[in-house]
């Protein structure tokens, strides 16, 4: 597990799709956008990304479990870029934020993430917006202990 740090983010125009519903539907949304990126000759710019809107371990569970959780799933593009159809172009805020990567499985994420909110509390600082997920490695290409996510937390 790496250190965590403090990075300053640039505002990046995204191509994403916002819902409500579970979080193995961020499975599914990530390939509808690239797909359509890929059929309308629309370049991706970076690594997918998922915004998490819930702050909260069990602020997320409860959502998930009703179906209710706030799932934004995105990848840069250019800013001309045209949306598909429940899908927006959008700029996605940048700003300072605390950052640390996850090497693993998605499923091993939690000690990453608990050590990221604890280096957050003891610093005195506060959480200012949703959390970021950058997937940096297709997990159907690598093995699960190389799996790299990369956690963005913007703070205060």
């Amino acid at each position: 597990m790496e250190d965590v740090t403090i990075v300053t983010i640039s505002p990046q125009t995204v191509l994403g799709i916002r819902k409500k519903g579970h979080y193995r539907q961020i499975a599914e949304l990530l390939p509808q956008i690239a797909i359509y990126a890929m059929e309308n000759s629309i370049p991706i710019a970076g690594p997918p990304i998922f915004v998490c809107h819930e702050f909260s371990k069990e602020e997320a569970m409860k959502a998930d479990q009703k179906g209710r959780a706030e799932i934004e799933v995105a990848f840069p593009v250019a800013p001309d870029s045209r949306p598909g159809p429940g899908m927006n172009v959008y700029l996605l805020p940048g700003g300072r934020m605390a950052r640390i990567v996850h090497r693993g499985p998605y499923e091993a994420c939690e000690p990453t993430y608990l050590k990221l909110f604890a280096w957050i509390e003891e610093r005195g600082m506060k959480i200012t917006g949703p959390i970021r997920e950058i997937y940096h490695n297709d997990p159907r290409e690598v093995l699960p202990e190389e799996i790299m996510t990369e956690f963005l937390v913007p703070v205060e």
